[in-house]
């Protein structure tokens, strides 16, 4: 199910599933429960502070309870079995034991004779244990959610099992991604219109750019798969999954020049005659269209002084062609 391969830092997650029939407000669904590995690394740190707070709690009433002494052994032993019950719900057990002592009389004991004790005192040890057959179930929940879904077994003629539906739902973080750009401070904050049908037209051309822009990806990644290649990703490695991203910083440093109803492209400025004169003989029409990548700023800021010469240039040509 995973899209790229696994790493020892990163290992692949692995699923259980479990499926079922629910009703909820007279509807029936497909309840799957699912219980992944990857859960149920995130959940058992938390499993672990619980079981620690739950262990200093019994710590505090345990070192209360063997402070004590009792003068019958029966009194001793209902408190074990008072001190044992407070570990339920804890995911621990208390283990008592009772140890007797003997008591003796004032005076000095005899040398020929063994001591007699006057009588006996109990008290009480205690170990606190964690009890592993309620700690399983916490962590097998742990690492477990339920999907429900209205979709039957059978659908637009085809079968959708439990694992199906997994990988539907494991899809939508795309979904989500892909929104998250509209939420950015950076495109929210510098919107400055006033009528709400303008927004609305900015919100459908966002729509429009976004929709190009994963349909580009989608179509690099058909390609990739039909041929069964890998392509140059980040940092010269090679993958599978390329993004739109990546192909637009193959376009670094590449003008295209408008001349006329023709276009031209142009790999590097050095090759172009941009001073005055030479426009004006090409006839060329002052518009440029760069991409620039913001990954590596020092080129980034040499091309944007290569931009505002060659606009400079343009502006001198606008003024010659004008006159």
């Amino acid at each position: 199910m995973n899209k790229t391969p696994a790493t020892s830092k990163r290992p692949a997650a692995l699923y259980r599933v479990f499926e079922t029939n629910v009703t909820i407000y007279g509807l029936e669904y497909r309840a799957i429960v699912v219980h992944s590995s990857a859960h149920d690394k995130r959940r058992h740190k938390r499993i672990e502070r619980l079981l620690e707070q739950k262990q200093r709690q019994l710590t505090a009433v345990v070192k209360e309870a063997v402070g004590g002494e009792f003068f019958c052994q029966p009194d001793a032993r209902k408190a074990a079995e008072q001190l044992a019950a407070t570990a339920r719900g804890s995911y621990h057990k208390i283990q008592t034991e009772i140890v007797e002592r003997p008591t003796f009389g004032r005076g000095r004991p005899a040398k020929d004779r063994p001591r007699t004790p006057a009588g006996y005192r109990y008290q009480l040890k205690a170990r606190i244990l964690p009890d592993a057959e309620e700690i399983a179930p916490l962590k097998l929940s742990a690492g477990c959610f339920v999907l429900l879904s209205n979709v039957p077994p059978f659908f637009q003629d085809r079968s959708w099992t439990a694992t199906d539906l997994l990988t539907q739902y494991k899809e939508q973080y795309g979904i989500e991604k892909n929104f998250g750009f509209l939420k950015d401070p950076v495109i929210v904050n510098s919107i400055f219109l006033k009528k709400n049908e303008r927004i609305e037209v900015l919100g459908m051309v966002l729509l429009i750019a976004l929709l190009i822009w994963r349909l580009m990806e989608r179509s690099m990644r058909q390609h990739v798969e039909s041929e069964n290649r890998t392509i140059t990703g980040w940092d010269n490695r090679q993958t599978k999954r390329p993004t739109s991203f990546m192909m637009t910083t193959k376009f670094i440093n590449t003008l295209v020049l408008t001349m006329g109803n023709q276009r031209k492209l142009c790999r590097s400025s050095r090759t172009l005659d941009l001073t005055p004169h030479a426009l004006w003989d090409s006839r060329l029409i002052p518009s440029f269209f760069i991409k620039i990548s913001y990954k590596n700023a020092h080129s980034s800021t040499r091309l944007i002084s290569q931009l505002r010469a060659h606009r400079a240039n343009l502006l001198i040509a606008s003024e010659i062609s004008s006159r």
